[in-house]
């Protein structure tokens, strides 16, 4: 299972990458609102990250962007999404799971754009998904979780369907909150999580880890030579 970033700082994304060994990175609005950064320098900024590492290519190191979700009608989405692929080779383009949004998915596949469906909350919406091709879809975990919805059941759902149909799109759990649901995405078989840097380290890390480093140092400060 791979490990996306949730996030538009590059500060983070190369922390993430470097210490980590992150896959890629997902954006939406309120990532790029937090980078400190108008939308296109925050891109252009990425950009120039992925070109400094050499990571050029979006089997390389994809990066999803979101487009201005203002948007509501496919020739605008198609357009914007068109613009910011053009950025970067990297650049995949996050369009919304509204009706428009479909109909905008299936234009740029078809012109050669890659895609991310995102905002999608049921196993009904993450089948179009499937059957358009989109390089990705994004259901969300931690929001319907919040909502006090079975989010495992509809997550398990949608990779049970996708296994079946043989959808070559990718699933990204998006909203990803703690190491256990990134635990239970890797077991029912999900692509991919996504998740913030801080997310990650926590779910790196044990109380027991701790305390055994702990009696480990203790044992060996006190054993006759060392």
């Amino acid at each position: 299972m791979k490990f996306f970033l949730d996030s538009a700082k590059v500060d983070e994304i190369d922390k993430a990458y470097h210490c980590y060994g992150i896959d890629g990175v997902t954006t939406n609005p309120k990532h790029i609102q937090n980078s400190g950064k108008p939308f296109l320098v925050a891109l252009d900024d990425i950009a120039a990250w992925i070109k400094k590492n050499h990571l050029e290519g979006m089997d390389k190191f994809p990066v999803s962007v979101e487009i201005n979700p203002h948007l509501d009608n496919a020739d605008d989405m198609v357009e914007q999404g068109k613009k910011i692929a053009g950025r970067c080779p990297n650049f995949v383009i996050k369009i919304p799971c509204t009706l428009e949004g479909v109909k905008a998915a299936k234009r740029l596949e078809e012109a050669g754009v890659r895609t991310n469906l995102t905002l999608v909350f049921s196993s009904s919406q993450a089948i179009q998904a499937g059957r358009l091709g989109t390089k990705y879809v994004s259901p969300f975990v931690g929001w319907k979780e919040s909502n006090g919805e079975d989010a495992l059941a509809y997550m398990e759902q949608i990779s049970n369907i996708y296994h079946e149909k043989g959808y070559k799109t990718e699933i990204i759990a998006a909203a990803i909150r703690t190491g256990k649901q990134i635990a239970e995405m890797a077991e029912i078989g999900v692509d991919i999580v996504t998740a913030g840097l801080a997310v990650y380290e926590d779910s790196f890390t044990h109380p027991y880890t701790t305390y055994g480093l702990g009696r480990f140092i203790d044992a060996w400060d006190h054993t006759e030579g060392n």
